[in-house]
């Protein structure tokens, strides 16, 4: 476990610094402050038994996503891991090693468990308590960030997507999947608007009304393909745009 973080915090000292530019722990401290222990494991419970039909339902889009990292990516990071139901998709690849980070430590046994049944040896695997503003990992040290419905909860999407960039190798992928507002003048985008601060109650501070799609376009990847899907089991969490972005 040791020698896999050390490895993904090791970086070629000519191309960039091996210090996150900005303190993991402080920035936890700071955009996801400690909830009571009954609440983040409530979370995690409800998150692992009430995704079933909706990750059932994506299945078919995310097995196409990922299969693009088949071959591609031997280090992984994923943002949000929650319960790890990704990692059936990429971990059971031969020597590959994932890096996930959650700002709830109680999604870490969920995880461990998915890793597990993915196929992914535990030493490959490494859980770490962080937020995706202030990544633990040094500057260009994975192949690939794995984010699903992240981006929709983070504090600040741009600074986000400016550690994505500083933690992916040059040519790295970052493959994703994100419900964004819908079309305006629409009433889903009308409901939408209305249920947006309460849905950031309920949800852990998830928004229904980021255009998420469209600040992933202008993050300064080289390229971004971007699809977009309306599933049934989201209801008012539609529509969904995912794709990769490569630097």
């Amino acid at each position: 476990m040791e020698a896999f973080g050390t490895a993904l915090f090791a970086i070629d000292p000519s191309s960039a610094s091996n210090s996150p530019p900005n303190d993991p722990t402080a920035m936890l401290n700071k955009i996801h402050p400690k909830r009571p222990d009954w609440y983040e494991e409530l979370y995690a419970l409800v998150t692992e038994t009430c995704m079933k039909p909706y990750e059932a339902e994506i299945a078919g889009y995310k097995l196409q996503l990922f299969a693009n990292l088949s071959g591609k990516a031997n280090r992984i990071l994923e943002l949000g891991i929650g319960t790890g139901p990704n990692l059936k998709y990429y971990a059971n690849e031969p020597g590959v090693q994932v890096f996930g980070v959650d700002p709830n430590m109680k999604m870490e046994k969920y995880a461990r468990a998915a890793a597990e049944g993915a196929g992914l040896p535990q030493t490959n695997f490494t859980f770490k308590q962080a937020v995706a503003e202030a990544l633990p990992l040094g500057d260009a040290s994975v192949d690939a960030i794995v984010g699903t419905l992240v981006l929709c909860s983070v504090k600040d999407v741009e600074l986000t997507l400016q550690e994505i960039m500083r933690v992916l190798k040059p040519g790295g992928m970052y493959v994703f999947v994100e419900h964004v507002a819908a079309e305006d003048g629409t009433i889903r985008r009308f409901v939408q608007g209305i249920l947006d601060p309460l849905q950031q109650i309920v949800a852990d501070g998830c928004h229904l009304t980021r255009k998420t799609g469209n600040v992933i376009a202008e993050a300064g990847f080289s390229t971004v393909e971007l699809h977009q899907a309306f599933l049934s089991t989201a209801s008012i969490v539609n529509p969904h745009v995912y794709g990769i972005a490569h630097k």
